[in-house]
């Protein structure tokens, strides 16, 4: 996949590394020519250059571009300017970085697809919630195994966890399931929140808006998830 990160800070630059490591092409943005050069034998590609200035940005490959992180952390006004500014020219999916509550009912305003906590999530995290497909979060269990939540693949949709063999065929185990439910809100409207299931057993049906709690190898989970 093709990604542009925009800020090469702690966060940026850490998670422009994992991203290329997974074999991605990254393009890493940023307005300090002392990190671009710090990074420029480290990812894909690496930019000086300011990122608010719109006639410079469409100049950069964005219809090929699969995602655009924002992750600039040291000045909200910009980061909110090249978020807009992505957000005008209808990138494929956006993510933002923000600095503390009223950052993310802007940046919420703005419609990004979605919101960075860099102080609460890892750069390892995001590298693997954008590389594995179906990924909705993950917790690290060391280097080879982790803990993640991902969506049902489609061709599992209604069968059970018995019924496909997770254990014999993929070498995982299926801790829980979360469900989407729907409950009345204190102001009359009706919200969607996730409800976990409790402890998984092979008779548990996977329904398509579920999300499998899964703990495994990497690599197994890489194998399953690509059957979505």
């Amino acid at each position: 996949m093709k990604y542009i990160i925009v800020g090469l800070g702690n966060f940026g630059a850490s998670l422009a590394e994992k991203l290329t490591a997974h074999g991605n092409e990254v393009i890493g943005i940023d307005n300090s020519m002392e990190k671009v050069d710090a990074l420029k034998e480290k990812i894909s590609h690496t930019i000086c250059m300011d990122a608010t200035d719109q006639f410079t940005v469409t100049g950069l490959p964005l219809r090929d571009t699969d995602v655009v992180i924002v992750a600039i952390g040291e000045h909200e006004g910009a980061n909110i300017m090249v978020t807009a500014l992505f957000k005008n020219l209808q990138v494929k999916r956006l993510i933002s970085r923000a600095i503390n509550p009223l950052h993310e009912n802007v940046l919420q305003a703005i419609g990004v697809d979605e919101i960075v906590h860099p102080e609460e999530e890892t750069a390892e995290r995001w590298a693997k919630k954008l590389c594995l497909i179906g990924v909705v979060d993950s917790f690290e269990l060391g280097t080879e195994y982790s803990i993640v939540e991902a969506n049902v693949p489609s061709q599992y949709v209604g069968k059970n966890i018995g019924e496909i063999k997770m254990r014999e065929k993929y070498n995982l185990l299926v801790l829980t399931t979360i469900k989407q439910t729907v409950v009345d809100s204190k102001v009359g409207k009706n919200i969607v929140i996730p409800k976990v299931q409790g402890v998984a057993n092979p008779d548990t049906v996977m329904e398509r808006d579920d999300i499998l709690v899964l703990f495994g190898d990497n690599k197994d989970i890489q194998s399953f998830l690509k059957k979505g």
